[in-house]
Parts: C-alpha cells; structure tokens; sequence
C-alpha cells in the first residue's frame, strides 16, 4: 500500500504513466480499496423531491384501501401518521388534497358517540378502476419485468415476501402473487404460504427473450442503424464539476475494456473480489434500476436482495466507486441509487409504461385543487355580492336619515 502510494504520487509529480502501471492499478489495487468522494447533484436530487408528495398520498390511500371496508376512523389514521411519514396532520392533509377521500360521521360501537371516518371518494374509485386497466393493458411487460427478476437471480429463485415488499418500485399491483403469478403457470411457481417469510417464487422456464439486457438491446439497435458492430458498453459519464482522482480514471478506463457480463449469465464461477465481478455487478444494479419504474431504487431494498443476486456487504460502495453510471441520492434521509443516464435536468428521458398511473393520479388531484379552488372563488364572489348589497342598504338608509334630518331643520326654521 505505501508502495503504491508512493507511485500515484510520482504520478501526480511527474505526469507520467511509468510502463506496465495499468497492469499493477488492475490485479494490485483492490476495488475496495478504490475512494470516490460524494457529490451531490442538485437536478436528481430534485427528481425524488418533486415525487415525495404523491408518494405521501400514495401511502394514505392504500393505507384506507387496505382495511375493512376501506373506511378508517380519522383519529385511528392519525394515530399512523408517524408511519405514514406525513409531515402535517391528517385533518391538514385532507385539505390540502380534496378529491381523494370523503369523511362523514358514523359511530365505531351501536351505542358510541358519532365521529369523523374517512372513505374513498367516487373520483379515487374511478381512479382505482383505472389502474386495473392499466395493469392489465401492461401485463406482458409486468411478466418479463418479474421473469428478468428471477432470471438475474442465483438460483432462479427470489423470496416472494421480498418480491411483495418491492412491487411498488418495479410497478407490480398489488394482486401480483394472488392473480398474476397463477395465470402464468408456464413461467411461474409459487413456493409457501406468502406473508410467513418462508415463500419463494421460482422460475419454471427461461425465455430466451427476456435474457437480453438494456445494455445488450441498445448495442444491438446501435448496430442495426449503423450497420456497425457494436459491444455492449456502460455509458460512463459525469456532469459538469464532477471530478474523481487520476488513479481511479485509469482503474476505471481499464476496467471499461473488460468484456461487458450479461446479468442473465451464470457467473458462479468469478471470484467475488475480481474486476470480473464488479463487472457483472455494475451490469446487475444496472439491470435492475433500468427495470425500476424511476430507474431508482432505495439501497437498503436492493440490500434485501443480497443473497439472491450475490452482493457483497459493502456493495453500496459501488455506486460512488461507479459515479459515471450512477448517482446515490440522500434525499429525504435515505440513500438512494439513481440510473445517471436515465435522466437528463433531473427528467425522466424513457419512461415507463405503467408510469401511466402516477400520471392519472395526479391528474386526480389536480381535479380536486382545481374544485377547491372554483368553490372558494364562488364563496368569495358570494361574500362580496353580500357586502355589496349591505353597502347599498347603508347608503340608502343613510339618504332617509339624511332627508329626515333637513325636514326636522325645516321645520324648525319655520316655528
């Protein structure tokens, strides 16, 4: 280590690449020896800030959706405030989003005093309607999503608790193990009784169409329109004013030329500390975040999955180590790993099909603001035409006092 120390500051020194140095950086340097300071991003950052509030409605709705009834008494709901991580009460967040639930008063025993409950509203049940079709419009695709899944992992098998627990990052419903896995016996095996932490989903066949890679597609579709062969490579590419050290470019330049490892490829025989590895690794979280509805996913999810896609326990490492392909966002105080080239100025560039539900959910809310909005003006248009007319009452009260005022002094002036 002093040995190699001492080198990198020849380097800086001097300016010079001493014969054979690639090859020492390669097979003597070890990966986790390799140090990329944090950056923040302002524009990605951004991109999670900008979602936080739908989420938040998100988690209300599915939280009435999943009890009896769906109705929920309002003080039990703000009870689980905290939990939902809502940052205001629920009477304030009701406000703030009408349309989405209705409240009215009923009692929680026959012989209990009324209170407040709060239910789906008929726009949320429209909503949620909708949805289903566009589930069921975006089937296929929610299939290859959960065989690519499985494929990547180890064994061809994931834990079906953990699957449940990451649905909503990939856009699986909530029926995913109840009505999607069973219509797919083909593909599909269901292990256990989900929800007792011990059911697994298995994969019965590979389709050889899902086991190609976004990486793989884009160098096949480059080729076709170029009539070049083209490799499957990374697109490594850092914003402005992101710089990492010298000896960390020329890891990762040689690191680059290493032949690109599908993720659906059996890699049990790599060692788990070689650049081969890293490589398959890079190629995994890659696969995976490209499968994600926003092309990001939290890392402590993706560290549920470390025995079935053989991550080490320091994996998160890697996407600093890999700031040219990913961004680790501390965003609303978790760590979160975002796809770089999947944005441009914190936009989604190629968004997902089933992203077509957040869109007609926020166009759910926006209808509410819209309403809101329209009662409160005519409210306000009320109250001025009432204080109009009480205006006009005044004056014209004041006019009679007035000529009676002039009467009484006439008649004065005349005794």
């Amino acid at each position: 280590m002093l040995f190699r120390n001492r080198l990198v500051h020849s380097l800086r020194s001097t300016n010079r690449k001493p014969h054979g140095f690639g090859v020492f950086m390669q097979f003597k340097a070890s990966i986790s020896s390799l140090k990329v300071a944090w950056r923040k991003d302002p524009k990605l950052d951004q991109a999670i800030e900008d979602d936080k509030k739908w989420k938040h409605c998100a988690r209300v709705v599915k939280e009435v959706l999943n009890e009896p009834g769906q109705v929920i008494p309002l003080h039990y709901l703000e009870k689980r405030r905290e939990r939902l991580g809502l940052p205001v009460k629920i009477k304030t967040f009701l406000d703030r989003n009408p349309g989405l639930f209705d409240t009215y008063l009923d009692r929680i025993r026959p012989k209990s005093e009324p209170v407040a409950f709060v239910r789906p509203s008929e726009r949320l049940r429209q909503f949620l309607e909708e949805e289903s079709r566009i589930f069921a419009n975006n089937e296929p695709l929610l299939v290859s999503k959960l065989c690519k899944l499985l494929m990547m992992s180890k064994d061809k098998v994931v834990s079906a608790d953990k699957l449940v627990q990451v649905k909503r990052e990939f856009g699986f419903p909530n029926d995913l193990l109840v009505n999607l896995v069973p219509k797919y016996p083909e593909y599909f095996n269901l292990i256990g009784e989900p929800g007792e932490g011990k059911s697994f989903l298995q994969l019965v066949t590979s389709n050889p169409e899902f086991a190609k890679s976004v990486i793989e597609l884009r160098a096949e579709e480059e080729s076709r329109l170029t009539g070049i062969t083209t490799r499957p490579a990374f697109n490594w590419k850092l914003p402005p004013g992101f710089f990492i050290r010298k000896e960390v470019r020329e890891w990762i330049r040689d690191w680059m030329e290493l032949p690109y490892i599908s993720p659906y490829d059996d890699v049990s025989h790599l060692d788990q500390s070689s650049r081969e590895m890293e490589k398959r690794n890079v190629g995994v979280f890659h696969e995976l975040l490209s499968l994600s509805l926003y092309k990001r996913v939290p890392i402590p999810i993706l560290g549920k999955f470390s025995d079935e896609y053989r991550f080490s326990n320091a994996f998160s490492n890697l996407f600093t180590r890999h700031s040219g392909i990913f961004y680790t966002s501390l965003k609303c105080g978790i760590k979160t790993a975002m796809l770089r080239e999947a944005y441009r100025d914190g936009e989604l560039i190629d968004r997902d099909p089933l992203l077509e539900i957040k869109d007609k959910f926020l166009e759910l809310l926006a209808e509410g603001h819209r309403q809101k909005a329209e009662h409160l003006r005519l409210q306000k248009q009320m109250v001025q035409e009432d204080m109009k007319m009480m205006a006009g009452s005044n004056n014209e009260l004041d006019y009679h006092k007035y000529e009676e005022e002039l009467l009484e002094e006439k008649e004065d002036a005349e005794l």
